[in-house]
């Protein structure tokens, strides 16, 4: 199945949050909190303005984003679980650097 969001609406993709600490301790199932970050999968053409134009959304499918911990509707599309907001949910685009890349 094909989902295309519609109007301001982004379908977005949660990231995992890593499964221990700095320290090393491992944190176990029911003590995790859901991750606020997430990959973008889809995005609509954008909101209509006052003037009735079309103003187009600043995320992409691809962006890695930070939203808010009760933000969105829980789906599940082709057995996977992600999440449909509006853009104005989101927080912003986290910018991964270059040596972070090289280090995953």
């Amino acid at each position: 199945m094909k989902f295309r969001p519609l109007h301001d609406r982004v379908v977005v993709r949660r990231i995992e949050a890593e499964e221990k600490t700095a320290g090393g301790i491992i944190i176990p199932d029911t003590a995790k909190e859901k991750p606020q970050e997430g990959e973008v999968v889809a995005a609509g053409p954008g909101a209509r303005n006052e003037q009735g134009q079309l103003v187009a959304l600043e995320v992409k499918a691809g962006d890695r984003i930070l939203f808010g911990k009760w933000s969105g509707t829980e789906v599940k599309i082709d057995g996977e679980e992600l999440l449909i907001m509006k853009e104005s949910d989101i927080m912003g685009i986290v910018e991964v650097t270059a040596a972070k890349k090289k280090a995953a």
